[in-house]
């Protein structure tokens, strides 16, 4: 499958008169091509069916084009290599179809040695990120140690007769018995009145860590540095997911369900920047922006400023 990006979306100011040391993010990101050195590459998964799936409100499929536009006027402070992988689209309503050609794509990244930061699209995208990476590193070890830190509202770990948003992490918990692999599950940020009595009760059997969003603040900085840095260190690799709806919706109101409680930004973002830091970051990607609902792109923007901490 040949995936083809849309650079006309990077667009933006340009302060010529000062140089080099003025660049933004649509001066520096390149189209991707084979042979290219290893860098970060974005790629999206533009579906929202899974979202549809899931009885929520639809329009997530828009979100990877406006996090290139939030990206694109940011002022750029790296020096390795940026590219634009360009989107998989769901056609119609082949979700599986969907995530297996994503899940494709970010093996072939991986492969090329780069980064991939995937762009959703709702939080279906989290079976295919971690599938792409999964296949990826199973062909260097049999049973690679990955970890799945996930911040969100949700668990998303529903039984369901189809795929949606609310599965992934099922999905991915069926892929690891089935490869023989651990199951390393922490979500951050889990709201206990929005998920079912039924899904704390999955969560323990499949002994998901997970802290509840009223037990993520800053006085509780410390014991989640802790609890974070233990779960790091018990895995080799780290797939970290970013749910938008974790934050509250005054931060973020333009996701399919906007968050009464939430986690401050400025928590999230700690977190994910000592995440990065681990240096075991091999894939990451962003989810369920929805921008027919953001209130003055509010939305799209933490989402850039979030994907913007995991470029070195």
């Amino acid at each position: 499958m040949t995936v083809v990006p849309d650079m006309s979306l990077w667009t933006g100011r340009i302060d010529a008169a000062e140089g080099q040391g003025a660049l933004r993010w649509h001066q520096w990101i390149k189209p991707l091509a084979p042979g290219m050195p290893a860098g970060a590459a974005l790629i999206g998964l533009a579906s929202d069916e899974g979202v549809k799936r899931n009885q929520g409100r639809t329009g997530a499929r828009l979100g990877p084009p406006a996090l290139r536009s939030a990206l694109a006027n940011l002022a750029w402070h790296g020096s390795a290599p940026l590219y634009d992988a360009g989107d998989v689209a769901c056609v119609g309503s082949d979700l599986e179809g969907a995530q297996h050609a994503y899940a494709a794509q970010v093996t072939e990244l991986l492969t090329q040695g780069h980064l991939p930061l995937g762009l959703g699209g709702g939080h279906e995208i989290a079976f295919a990120s971690f599938s792409g990476l999964a296949d990826y590193l199973r062909g260097q070890t049999p049973a690679p140690r990955i970890g799945i830190l996930n911040f969100d509202a949700h668990f998303d770990l529903r039984h369901a007769e189809q795929s949606s948003s609310g599965t992934p992490f099922r999905q991915i918990a069926e892929y690891c018995q089935r490869a023989d692999m651990p199951f390393a599950y922490c979500c951050l940020g889990v709201s206990q009145l929005n998920n079912t009595q039924a899904l704390f009760e999955q969560a323990e059997r499949l002994n998901v860590r997970y802290r509840l969003d009223r037990h993520m603040n800053s006085w509780d900085m410390p014991a989640l540095e802790a609890a974070l840095d233990e779960f790091l260190r018990g895995v080799d690799h780290l797939y970290l997911t970013l749910c938008l709806d974790v934050l509250p919706a005054s931060q973020a109101p333009g996701v399919s369900a906007p968050s009464a409680h939430g986690v401050d930004l400025n928590i999230v973002e700690h977190l994910v920047r000592r995440a990065k830091a681990s240096g075991k970051v091999r894939m990451a990607d962003i989810a369920e922006l929805n921008p027919g609902l953001d209130l003055d792109h509010r939305t799209a923007r933490i989402g850039a400023r979030l994907l913007a901490s995991l470029i070195d």
